[in-house]
Parts: structure tokens; sequence; C-alpha cells
């Protein structure tokens, strides 16, 4: 009669099991990303970035730019220098934020157009990486915080304004030149005006602040800030990029790489952050916790000799012979000690076991101390070897 074929049990997770541990995961990365593209699509239109006359953020400038053209000033925002060149003329002020961002050439290229334009050029925290190039006559000196400060000087725009919150970047210039030298700091001013030839001039202020749309309702920075960027009907506002081809121009190939992340919005960063602990913290929720250890009865016997030459095997392929010549060692004092009349417990000290065995095997040619407690093995050959007179002197003392 035959017997029934079984069907084997499989231990394999099934889909069904596999999505009901992965869902609540799958449902926090879903809600992450669903909540950062709603707030990036609500808050793409307001935000743009420090200085930026589109941005509604506390340090974008939209305000400032609103003011101006309800003032009849026309606002142009230029992100590469091809576009701010173009666009600046006699009738127009060219703002330029973070000079110090231009590289020589693209610097270069900006100093022959504000030459050529007539017009009025503003430059927001020039440092000693612009300054050399787009104002030459004026050096930086150490930098301070931005602080009320009062004007000081004849500039018209500073005297109607009154006082300002100004600092960041210190300028000297030369005492006998004709710059106007306007909020000063520690006795070096923190806003200098530079005329130029014919209806040309160029306006150094030292931080942005008195731009930003949480500052310009302080003390006289609207006012300061209107008449600076308003005197021409046209406001070129400049925002110097890191995409901009002209950028690039002058640096070398294989400095690419290193400006890689500068080029990713800060926003890409952060997100990718955030996902990450999001994603670790559910791996950390999800993961298997494991209990104390259970015992079951196997379901097939296994031989003693299996278990035995399996065990050998593991210690034969991590070398361990010193393991293996322990445990042959340990095993063969535990069977001697009995036999010699010397307790279990004191199997294993060579002070209670090698005398016993010495009185019983006196004439033995083996050295009991080397066989029961020397030495690992150096070699395979050498762990054989001590296997072997260990059980001829057991099947000694047995027999005698």
């Amino acid at each position: 009669m035959s017997r029934p074929a079984t069907s084997a049990t499989s231990t394999a997770a099934t889909p069904a099991q596999l999505w009901t541990r992965a869902r609540g995961a799958a449902l926090v990365i879903a809600l992450v990303l669903i909540g950062g593209i709603a707030l990036a699509t609500v808050r793409s239109t307001d935000s743009h970035g420090a200085l930026d006359p589109r941005s509604a953020d506390p340090k974008g400038s939209r305000a400032v730019a609103e003011l101006l053209r309800s003032r009849g000033v026309t606002v142009t925002l230029a992100t590469t220098l091809d576009e701010a060149t173009s666009a600046t003329g006699s009738g127009s002020t060219l703002l330029v934020a973070t000079p110090d961002l231009l590289t020589d050439t693209q610097q270069s290229a900006l100093l022959r157009a504000i030459r050529n334009s007539g017009g009025r050029t503003v430059l927001v925290g020039a440092g000693r990486s612009s300054l050399p190039i787009l104002a030459p006559a004026v050096t930086s000196a150490t930098s301070i915080p931005v602080e009320n400060r009062t004007p000081e000087c004849t500039l018209t725009a500073a005297t109607r304004a009154g006082s300002a919150e100004l600092g960041g970047e210190r300028y000297v210039t030369d005492p006998a030149g004709p710059a106007d030298t306007c909020y000063p700091a520690d006795g070096l001013p923190t806003l200098v005006r530079l005329p130029g030839p014919g209806t040309t001039d160029t306006v150094l202020i030292g931080s942005p602040d008195i731009l930003h749309n949480d500052r310009l309702d302080q003390q006289g920075n609207a006012s300061l800030a209107l008449q600076l960027l308003g005197s021409r009907p046209h406001l070129v506002w400049y925002l110097p990029s890191l995409t901009d081809a002209s950028a690039t121009a002058d640096t070398p190939d294989d400095d690419t790489t290193g400006n890689f992340l500068a080029l990713i919005p800060s926003g890409w960063l952060w997100g990718t952050l955030q996902l990450a602990i999001a994603a670790l913290l559910a791996a950390i929720w999800r993961a298997r916790r494991l209990g104390p250890l259970v015992t079951e009865p196997l379901p097939v016997a296994l031989r003693a000799s299996e278990a035995t030459e399996g065990r050998a095997r593991l210690y034969r392929k991590a070398n361990a012979r010193d393991r293996a010549a322990s445990v042959l060692r340990g095993a063969t004092r535990t069977r001697l000690a009995p036999l010699l009349g010397v307790p279990v417990q004191a199997a294993h000290s060579s002070d209670l076991l090698l005398p016993a065995l010495s009185a019983r095997l006196p004439e033995t040619t083996a050295d009991p101390r080397t066989l029961l407690f020397g030495p690992a093995p150096a070699d395979d050959t050498a762990l054989i070897r001590l296997a072997d007179q260990l059980d001829a002197l057991e099947r000694e003392v047995r027999t005698s």
C-alpha cells in the first residue's frame, strides 16, 4: 500500500505577509513625500532665497521691490552675467547681491559694463574677493555686527533716512578722495559712495539687512534702501549664481565635482536627510525583536557521529586546532579521573591528576603532562598525533 505524498511546508513569507510587514513603513514614506511635495508646491511661488526680490521670506527682498514698483521703478531680475550687463544702461541702477561669489573673469566683465552704463551700481556686502576689481580705491577691514547707526556724513540719501541698521563689512578709503563715507563703526564706514565719471557712481553697502523683509520697517532702513535703489527709473537686480555659464569659464574641468553639492538646492539636501532619518526610524520600528531561545524537539534523529563530524569540520575550517586540542584533552581528563580515583571536579587540576597517573603508570613512556596539559598543536598532523596518543594513554590506564 503506497503512502500518500506529504506536501513540504515552506517557511518563506508570502506576498501578503510581506505587504503586511512593510505597509506601515511604506505609508510613512508616502506621507513624508506627499507632505514635502505639497509644501514645496505651496511655497515655491514665495520662497526663492536671501535677497531675492521674489521672496517673501524674512531674508528675502520682495517688500522693497514692491515699494520700488509702487514708486514707478521697473525692477528686472537677472540671474546671469549676460542678463545683468545687457539690461544695464544710463537710466538704470545695478544691484549686485553677494559680489564676492563672482569670479575674476565675471568681475572684469561687470566692471566694463559699469563704466559704459553711466548709471549707479550698488554692491551689497562686497569684501576682499571683489573690491580689488570692482572698487580698487577701497579696501576691506574686519567685519562687525549689524547695529543701529547714525549717518555722520553729508550724503543726501543718508541724511534723509537718518539712523539705519548697518554693519557687516567696513571699508577703508582715501581720506583725501571724493568718496562719501557714512554710518561709521569704530571710525570706519559701513556705507560708501564712490563718484565716477559723469552720472556714474558706485555704492558699497556693508550688509544686506536694510533690504531684508523683516528689517525693512526698522529705523530708516526703508528710506535708505528706496533712495539708494530708486534714484533711476530702472533697477536691475542681479543675483549671481553658480549655474551661470560665465562662472565656469575659468574653472578647471576637474573642479566640477567639487561644486556639485553647491549646485543642489538646500531644500533637497534637507529633504534627503529627513527621508534617511524616517527610513532609519521605520527600520528600527519594524525590526524583528528576538526573544529568549525556545527548545523544541528536532524533526529527525541526529546521530552522534554526524554531530561530531560536523563540529570537526567547523574546527578545521576555522583552523581552531587550539580549541580542538583543548576539547580532546578535557574529555580525556574527565574520563581518566574516575579510573585514577580522582574526583571529577578535580580532573582538570594537574596537581591532583598527574601524581595519581604517575602512581598508576610508573613506567609509561609518554609524558603525561605534555599530553594532558601541553601547548596547542602546531599543525593538523600534530593534532592527529595528539588524539592517537591520548587514546593510547587512556587504554593503558584501563588495562593497567
